[in-house]
């Protein structure tokens, strides 16, 4: 499939900031089932904008603007081709316990992604939702989708209840969230077992044109949603907020440890300590000519 994504994020100031300065990370990945074509960042006002890969492999942009202004608008645009990929079989196809001697073997580039970190705290913090969700004979696949389905159906999505800092811990006693709550406490359950997972950013096609199924929930802003290490090397994406894969309504965008690590805008700015922030993001599906090159 092939999309036209816009994020669009507007700081205004209650009063002129005197500079101020920004990174993002809104450029799609370039990653197997997913191609980028033509793509480009508008800032209003005007700055030169300059780029860096980090330590995650994500592309990062940033800028300064060193002069007063009242208003920060930055939009982010791209083509996109995703094609969703699945994952082999054969890794799905191990034990748990099979799947940790192969974790085992390959910790040294695993490690970060088996950790706590402060919006993935692990172990007792899951207490409370008294279940065993993972015993080594147990199916990688069945398990996998298993947490992925559970998730589902006992946390009610609802925009609002929790904020960026809202702990998990809270987010288990109310048993609501947003998708990046679900994505951390999903990366909380297959840590804790000791099962590699990293956290995604991107987007997601709330309606299919072509069909009458239900809508997908996380289309007004950035999505979250987690990708699990299989044995062999593949990174498989599960979205706890759909109880779904994820596939070719799934625009990838960065990878981390957790929602710290991929953040769309992360930046400060000198003035008035009222502002007031609006981010909007749109994906639409664009038809395919015959003979059509991404990007034209």
């Amino acid at each position: 499939m092939r999309f036209r994504v816009v994020h669009q994020t507007e700081y205004h100031y209650a009063e002129p900031a005197s500079e101020s300065f920004a990174e993002l990370r809104v450029c799609p990945m370039e990653v197997p089932g997913q191609r980028v074509g033509k793509r480009g960042v508008e800032l209003v006002p005007s700055v030169p904008i300059e780029s860096y890969e980090d330590y995650f492999g994500n592309r990062v942009e940033f800028f300064s603007v060193p002069f007063r202004h009242q208003r920060l608008s930055i939009k982010a645009w791209a083509e996109v081709e995703t094609s969703g990929l699945p994952p082999p079989a054969a890794a799905l196809e191990v034990t748990v316990a099979e799947a940790r001697q192969i974790y085992n073997s390959q910790m040294l580039a695993l490690f970060e992604f088996l950790q706590p970190t402060p919006f993935v705290p692990l172990h007792k913090v899951l207490g409370p939702l008294r279940k065993n969700f993972v015993r080594p004979p147990d199916n990688l696949q069945e398990v996998l989708l298993g947490v992925n389905h559970w998730i589902f159906g006992h946390f009610k999505y609802r925009p609002g209840s929790t904020e960026i800092g809202t702990p998990l811990d809270q987010v288990i006693r109310q048993r609501s969230g947003v998708c990046q709550d679900f994505a951390h406490l999903m990366l909380a359950i297959l840590r804790t077992y000791g099962i590699p997972a990293r956290y995604v950013s991107g987007y997601i096609e709330a309606f299919d044109p072509t069909a009458t199924e239900k809508a997908l929930v996380g289309a007004m802003a950035s999505h979250a949603w987690v990708e699990v290490y299989l044995p062999g090397g593949y990174w498989w994406g599960l979205d706890p907020t759909n109880d779904q894969q994820t596939g070719e309504r799934h625009v990838k965008v960065a990878v981390g440890r957790d929602y710290a690590d991929v953040a769309p805008v992360r930046g400060t700015y000198k003035g008035a300590s009222n502002q007031k922030l609006e981010v909007m993001v749109t994906l639409k599906r664009r038809k395919t000519r015959a003979g059509e090159v991404m990007g034209a």
